[in-house]
């Protein structure tokens, strides 16, 4: 899933840190979680660091998006940090390489007060393997090669391929109810799921409240409406600076905010307790259409030979540098263990030099480089949100203009991130990132058609090399194999810098009054009040 914008039409992709919604992995210890300390009732108030507009769980795309979503629908089984599936929608289930049948749960029930059924299950599915749907999960979890059948309470995928991770993938779409996947576009402001929360009001650009049922019996982990702990209410509130975000959690009128700037360390000094969220603050993609600089792999080589990451590194991250080890970095973070089989190159700007002569952009007057009168100037993006990225991106500047590149840099924020990314296409390279937690979801950003043909694609990347290795481990007769081909598959992007995996960081999402547990975003049914 990436950062902040995806297409143009639904405000989605990538950059910056992205309110509570990113995966955890690691981290400080949350807070106080002693039942005995737990409190049911009130009001959780989370930080949303952009306005989410569509809530629609078919297409909703952005982090922010994609964070409340869970509020009001749930999926067929729960995954923990270390990817064992739980029982959520369903209580058990059977798979071979190329099916899996799901026993679902009796009694569960809609927002509306409808039945959920396995007939509505395979609707779900039957509605995101429609390619001309344009969903969410379509390409990625649901494939067009899916289909499903019900019988009574038993729902059944069955995938024409191997697929080594049918499981995890058709186990973690939300299931929508009938009447939502009757009316797709009534769940733009409106939510119909199973899940313990129902949307109640929408202050467009300033709150979403969403409130709890009082029939719900199904959660994972024996999660009921009577669990103890629950807020009666879920308000996600609008706070597009960090500051202003940490003010607010200090004086207790938020529950939850992820700060990653220069105001973590003040938060941390008052004794606020965190989960902390891998965030790959600094990844660095490229606009490799033929009309761009950066469509030259030599260009691309360049730009990032010429780069000392750890100096750039400890501004992206406000002090707080990681190195990426790869590009799959949320919750379960699948086929990321005994990676990379990539390595980075060491700067070498001589070299980046002598490419860039290659390629046809020769130093000139001033030592500044151009290509047929031509200056080479890279537009260079980053998040006008994100405190530490401007320094960053100045020093980037700073280390491009001694090898002669000029270096535009443009602070978006999410109007500018839609424009430049999915409708004029004006931009070069930047702090863009992507933040998956599988290798196939990553592969849409790369093995998919391009945003101009209504893909994810928005780079125009067009490796043949990845595309062939991820094709084969998406059939691939088990997860190991499967594994070792998507680790494969990353290391021919990193070499042919269709992406620069610069830094990382430990983003912390920071509870006040609260506690709850945090996957790739904060799980709702998790959420307790602290007395």
């Amino acid at each position: 899933m990436t950062r902040k914008h995806f297409r143009a039409s639904a405000v989605v992709a990538l950059s910056a840190v992205a309110a509570v919604t990113l995966a955890a992995c690691g981290g400080t210890t949350a807070t106080n979680d002693d039942p005995a300390n737990f409190v049911s009732g009130g009001t959780f108030t989370i930080a949303l660091n952009e306005d989410p507009g569509s809530l629609s769980p078919l297409t909703g795309v952005s982090l922010v998006q994609r964070a409340l979503v869970p509020y009001a629908y749930d999926s067929l089984v729960a995954l923990s940090k270390d990817g064992e599936a739980k029982p959520w929608l369903a209580e058990s289930w059977k798979a071979t390489p190329t099916s899996i049948t799901y026993t679902l749960k009796d009694g569960v029930t809609c927002a509306d007060g409808s039945t959920f059924t396995a007939g509505t299950a395979a609707n779900n599915v039957k509605y995101q393997a429609n390619a001309k749907n344009g969903t969410f999960w379509h390409g990625s979890t649901i494939t067009a090669d899916m289909t499903a059948t019900s019988s009574g309470n038993t729902l059944t995928i069955t995938s024409k391929s191997n697929n080594p991770f049918l499981l995890t993938s058709t186990g973690t779409i939300e299931m929508v109810c009938q009447a939502g996947l009757d009316k797709p576009d009534s769940l733009k402001n409106a939510t119909n799921g199973t899940g313990l929360f129902k949307l109640t009001s929408v202050k467009g650009g300033s709150e979403y409240t969403y409130t709890k049922r009082t029939d719900y019996k199904w959660g994972p982990d024996d999660v009921t409406s009577d669990t103890k702990g629950l807020p009666d209410k879920v308000v996600g509130k609008v706070v597009t600076s960090e500051s202003t975000s940490a003010n607010l959690l200090l004086s207790g009128d938020l529950n939850a905010v992820t700060i990653a700037g220069p105001d973590r360390d003040r938060v941390e000094a008052a004794g606020k307790k965190s989960q902390g969220v891998p965030n790959p603050l600094g990844e660095m993609l490229f606009n490799e259409r033929p009309n761009r600089p950066t469509a030259d792999l030599r260009v691309r080589q360049a730009l990032t030979l010429s780069l000392d990451r750890a100096a750039v590194g400890e501004l992206v991250t406000n002090g707080h540098y990681d190195e990426m080890k790869s590009l799959v970095v949320q919750s379960p973070q699948t086929c990321v263990e005994g990676g990379p089989k990539w390595t980075l190159p060491p700067a070498d700007a001589a070299k980046a030099g002598q490419l860039l002569d290659a390629a046809g952009y020769p130093k000139g007057t001033g030592g500044m480089r151009a290509k047929d009168g031509k200056p080479l100037v890279i537009r260079f993006l980053y998040d006008a949100g994100t405190p530490s990225h401007a320094a960053a991106a100045e020093e980037v500047q700073a280390q491009w203009k001694k090898i002669g590149v000029d270096t535009k840099l443009v602070a978006e924020d999410p109007n500018g991130w839609s424009t430049d990314l999915y409708q004029t296409y004006d931009w070069d390279t930047g702090f863009i990132q992507l933040a998956p937690g599988t290798p196939v979801v990553l592969s849409l950003f790369f093995l998919g058609a391009t945003s101009e043909k209504g893909g994810y694609n928005f780079m125009n990347v067009q490796n043949e090399k990845y595309n062939g290795i991820a094709r084969q481990a998406m059939t691939a007769a088990d997860p190991e194999t499967a594994c070792g081909l998507w680790q494969s598959a990353e290391k021919e992007l990193i070499d042919r810098v269709d992406v620069y995996p610069l830094a990382q960081t430990d983003s912390p999402i920071f509870f006040s009054g609260a506690t709850a547990e945090v996957l790739w975003g904060i799980r709702p049914t998790s959420i307790r009040m602290l007395g």
